[in-house]
């Protein structure tokens, strides 16, 4: 993502003690952190610095978190975590169908805060020098975990990371009811806490995308009781 060796974390949130606070731990941590207090300096900064992780609050003033997220995204696939002041499943919604990879609702800790993001880094990144599994074709849909590319009927899907690392997961194993444990362990990491409910969330989105009828579904099946499993793709 950046020349430097060290990661590279922007804070964006326009209460000044917070997000040094924020910064100071990510810090301690070890991580290079700057600070900004609205969206168009958010995108700017995330543009000219080349940030690995934005942690961005969703109400800004003016350019709010999500048209940042959505800005940013145009450029760079570098991890989101969006903080939000309002625990409300729109704002929730709005904000991952945008690229956020995760979310944390103030008030919260910043030594959780930290945990997630160190949660995020490990995950496996785009271009990172480990063997790709093989690709994974689902009747008419082909995934690649390579390239990270999607296609279906021949047309490129345009996933966020976390929407192809839920798809990937249940096409690697397509004979398996996943729980939302499971897929939780498997995206974002064993020692991942929040509400798992987010795994329905990035299934929801990857659905529309791919244009599946949760009431007959092609190629994610809902397994009740259990979570998800991948379908025959007919």
């Amino acid at each position: 993502m950046n020349g430097s060796n060290q990661t590279r974390v922007l804070v964006v949130d326009d209460e000044p003690v917070l997000a040094g606070v924020v910064a100071s731990y990510l810090g301690r941590a070890g991580y290079e952190t700057r600070t900004v207090g609205d969206g168009r300096d958010a995108v700017a900064a995330a543009r000219d610095w080349g940030p690995d992780v934005i942690v961005l609050d969703l109400g800004l003033p003016g350019l709010d978190g999500v048209e940042v997220c959505r800005q940013v995204r145009t450029f760079s696939d570098c991890y989101v975590l969006m903080l939000t002041a309002r625990d409300d499943e729109i704002d929730l919604l709005v904000g991952l169908s945008v690229g956020a990879d995760d979310y944390v609702t103030k008030p919260f800790s910043a030594r959780a805060l930290v945990a997630r993001v160190q949660a995020l880094l490990r995950r496996p990144r785009t271009g990172a020098a480990v063997p790709a599994p093989a690709r994974r074709v689902v009747g008419p849909l082909v995934i690649d975990p390579a390239s990270r590319e999607v296609t279906l009927d021949g047309t490129p899907v345009d996933l966020t990371r976390t929407e192809f690392d839920v798809l990937a997961t249940l096409a690697a194993s397509p004979r398996l009811a996943f729980s939302r444990r499971r897929l939780v362990d498997a995206v974002w990491g064993e020692d991942w806490v929040g509400d798992e409910h987010l795994v329905d969330v990035h299934v929801g989105h990857v659905r529309r995308k791919l244009g599946d009828d949760p009431g007959r579904p092609r190629f994610i099946v809902t397994v009740r009781g259990v979570g998800y499993r991948m379908g025959p793709g007919a």
